[in-house]
């Protein structure tokens, strides 16, 4: 990175210029956060619940913001990927419970996203979704195999702008109610809400995004020269482009829609009789691309941290990764087989991200506070990681309480056991963090 970006003596206008064609890897991020799983939970909670949850929407990005700068100074301030950091100042184990925690939360989001896509380009083309699914993982497998991490960045900023720009047009040809807005913003959680908030936060503060970004920035070769672009790179994608794009999805369908059984497809196609076929297509054009860069997004997840814990290289010149790739992005295929109503599906698969989020958020506050990082953590920071763990803890607990009081089964069990192991080595990783602090004082 030239002078002129990390320079003081640069003028603002020109350190501007440089930062907004510099950015890329929390774009990535931030085309994750702003996919179909994070559409699902919007889309539930206003059709559900109105504009109760708007505070929500705003809290979310405002949480995914923060979480992503943390996980950026982690990561800019080691110079290594997450996992390897873990294991030489935690411990192999500690490295093994993070990779599984991720994969599991980002191989069944792999397989619930490819079915949205699937569905997407059904609606759209009336090719067959099982057909759609075979050639999109193709596509995976020739994009990021062959092209790497730079072909998915420059897709998710393209993407997520496309995406932005699509439901922000929504906006005006949607009845908005801005006094019942504004009274959304007030905190309240209405009864049988606990999951699709979970899913809400869940889109912005999730562990796959948090411990993706120092792998995306290795890719980038960032180092803390480029401490003041990589911030603007994390405002730019999580607060201001998620946020339009969440709070712009919020209105649109608490304003119109009524019907809590939806699908996301469904949605955009409701909107035809309801706020004119403009509103309609543009809505459905901006699932599509949303679904679509956060399929490309989540696939480089698990082969980041598999790779990184095996001591292989993290691009494509390292042919046992470009393996790891090609695998995740054929084994995404038969998500399009799985049929039923994707909606439900999405804001699961997002809640139970929220339960594995904790464990990461305390492994970065840990590991931001020790001998990992050259450079000490602020005061401001750390309560902001703290408040992050409440506030994702919180909806955490709330969200199995919810899943076991409508009744164990299969599914529900697996959550449940889930969120118990996740939830004994979050408390085991803080009460270290805690013991090592008050001996420190």
């Amino acid at each position: 990175m030239s002078q002129t970006v990390s320079g003081a003596t640069a003028p603002w206008g020109d350190r501007l210029r440089e930062y907004l064609s510099g950015m890329g890897p929390s774009w990535i991020a931030g085309a994750i956060a702003a996919g179909p799983a994070s559409m699902a939970s919007l889309i539930t909670a206003g059709a559900r619940f109105d504009y109760a949850l708007l505070w929500v929407v705003v809290l979310s990005a405002a949480a995914g913001t923060l979480a992503q700068y943390l996980a950026m100074r982690l990561g800019l301030l080691t110079e290594r990927g997450i996992v390897a950091v873990v294991e030489r100042h935690l411990g192999e184990w500690w490295a093994w419970i993070l990779v599984a925690d991720v994969v599991i939360a980002a191989g069944v989001a792999q397989l619930v996203i490819m079915n949205t896509v699937a569905t997407v380009s059904a609606t759209i083309t009336g090719v067959d979704a099982r057909i759609c699914g075979a050639v999109w993982a193709l596509v995976l497998v020739v994009g990021l195999a062959g092209k790497g991490y730079r072909f998915v960045e420059f897709v998710a900023k393209a993407l997520v702008t496309a995406v932005v720009v699509a439901f922000v047009a929504s906006l005006f040809v949607v009845p908005i109610e801005p006094s019942r807005a504004v009274a959304g913003l007030v905190p309240t959680l209405p009864a049988g809400s606990g999951v699709v908030a979970a899913g809400i936060l869940g889109g912005a503060v999730h562990i796959t995004l948090i411990t993706m970004h120092s792998y995306t920035m290795r890719a980038r070769r960032w180092t803390g020269g480029e401490y003041g672009l990589a911030t603007v790179d994390v405002v730019a994608s999580m607060l201001v482009a998620f946020g339009v794009y969440s709070v712009a999805t919020f209105l649109v369908t608490a304003s119109v829609l009524t019907d809590p059984s939806l699908s996301t497809v469904g949605a955009a196609q409701a909107l035809g009789p309801l706020a004119g076929p403009a509103a309609q297509w543009l809505f459905l054009l901006g699932l599509g691309g949303a679904a679509v860069s956060t399929l490309g997004g989540n696939t480089l997840v698990p082969p980041f941290l598999v790779a990184d814990k095996l001591g292989w290289e993290t691009t494509v010149d390292d042919p046992r990764y470009r393996g790891l790739l090609v695998a995740v992005a054929l084994l995404s295929a038969p998500g399009a087989f799985i049929g039923g109503e994707v909606l439900g599906q999405l804001v699961l698969v997002l809640a139970l991200g929220t339960v594995g989020t904790p464990f990461a958020i305390v492994v970065v506050m840990y590991l931001l506070n020790s001998e990992a990082v050259p450079q000490g953590t602020s005061t401001l920071a750390n309560l902001g990681g703290v408040a992050l763990l409440a506030v994702s803890g919180g909806l955490a607990v709330n969200f199995v309480v919810e899943q076991v009081g409508g009744g164990v089964d299969l599914l529900t069990g697996l959550v449940v056991a889930f969120a118990a192991a996740l939830g004994l080595a979050t408390v085991g990783l803080l009460a270290k963090l805690l013991g090592e602090t008050y001996r420190g004082a």
